[in-house]
């Protein structure tokens, strides 16, 4: 095993280790899984590809709790590739809602479709006709090939690549230069000659996840602890270094509440790329800015003006995206008289009773709009 390493230019000259010990820590690995693998409901025996494609992408940028919580209602209205694609991708939007990321859920129906049109219906082994699907790269791709298939195809994740950087003591963040490139060849290493391929896939990414954590690792549970440099040298707290982060810029919307004498929300639908596409929302203007713009400008920017009368004052909610700090100023409004979708800047609007809004794909800055 290697020690201490701080230089990002000598990543490439990092020595491995021997086969031998590969195998070894391979093979601790797989063993420690098999006894301490979380029940997850995509974890079926044998692997389901489809389930199993579906819970990566879900995964992606999401706690394994959450999508736990999710993935029964996902594997039952689409048990399948055709199952999807034959569903509007507002079905897909729906059942997502809350999950973020929603650009996911339109690759993910997308990926079903081409499943479809260019597999029959049946997810690929290969590594490289998975990457070729929407929404699947590298990792997802090597998920899938390695455990679904047990080809001996390396996966990288942030999980992976902190467990590989604790145990061998090199002290940088996940995402310095040469890092990455460096994890992968380690994990093709490593894939290649575990005798238990998918159960050592799976298991480093477990290990980093229940074990290896960010914060408080429990190292006393760890199969690999007297191989792993960071815990022989006491720079478990250390390593990796933080990522460095890019300042989040401003976005700022104005919401208008509109409701009728029924009782009934006007909504709008977003457009379908960008910050959450094809998500249904208050009639909303926003603008990059820290501030939102004023009731009357948004009244006239939308075509409301005329046609609604402001209830009360506004209440003002906050949310942070990967990109993005967001800050809302919701208004209420109350309809003088029904104005027709294209008022609402062409963008399809519609009025919504309560028991409708409940099925629509809101995520959750848009719901709180709404309460």
């Amino acid at each position: 095993m290697s020690s201490l390493h701080s230089n990002p230019a000598a990543m490439a000259e990092l020595p491995t280790a021997s086969q031998a010990d590969d195998r070894a820590m391979a093979g601790a690995i797989a063993r420690w899984f098999a006894h301490h693998a979380r029940p997850l409901p995509w974890r079926l025996s044998p692997r389901d590809p489809w389930l199993s494609l579906m819970s990566e992408i879900l995964l992606q940028q999401t706690q394994a709790a959450r999508v736990a919580e999710r993935f029964d209602a996902f594997a039952t209205r689409f048990p399948s590739p055709s199952a999807m694609a034959s569903r509007p991708v507002d079905d897909v939007l729906e059942l997502w809602s809350g999950l973020g990321y929603y650009r996911r859920a339109r690759l993910l129906h997308a990926c079903a479709k081409a499943i479809v049109e260019h597999h029959r219906g049946r997810v690929p082994e290969s590594p490289e006709a998975l990457r070729a699907l929407p929404g699947v790269g590298r990792y997802t791709a090597g998920a899938v090939a390695s455990i679904v298939f047990g080809r001996r195809d390396p996966l990288v994740d942030g999980n992976v690549s902190r467990v590989l950087l604790r145990l061998h003591g090199i002290d940088q963040a996940v995402d310095d230069p040469g890092v990455q490139p460096w994890a992968w060849r380690r994990a093709e290493s490593l894939a290649q000659v575990a005798r238990n391929v998918p159960r050592f896939s799976e298991g480093i990414m477990e290990l980093g996840a229940v074990v290896c954590t960010p914060k408080a690792p429990s190292c006393e549970r760890c199969p690999l602890r007297t191989r792993c440099v960071a815990h022989q040298k006491g720079l478990v707290d250390r390593i990796p270094k933080p990522k460095s982060r890019m300042p989040r810029s401003p976005l700022s919307l104005t919401a208008i509440v509109v409701s009728d004498a029924l009782g009934r929300v006007l909504l709008e639908q977003r457009p379908e790329g960008g910050l959450w596409g094809g998500l249904w929302q208050p009639p909303c203007v926003e603008r990059d800015a820290a501030a939102p713009m004023g009731l009357a400008k948004s009244l006239v920017a939308l075509g409301l003006h005329r046609f609604v009368r402001p209830r009360g004052s506004f209440r003002e909610l906050t949310a942070m995206t990967s990109h993005r700090a967001v800050r809302v100023r919701v208004w209420r409004a109350m309809a003088l008289e029904p104005p027709s979708a294209s008022r609402a800047r062409g963008r399809m609007a519609r009025w919504y009773a309560t028991d409708e809004i409940a099925e629509l794909a809101l995520g959750s800055i848009q719901r709180r709009m709404l309460e």
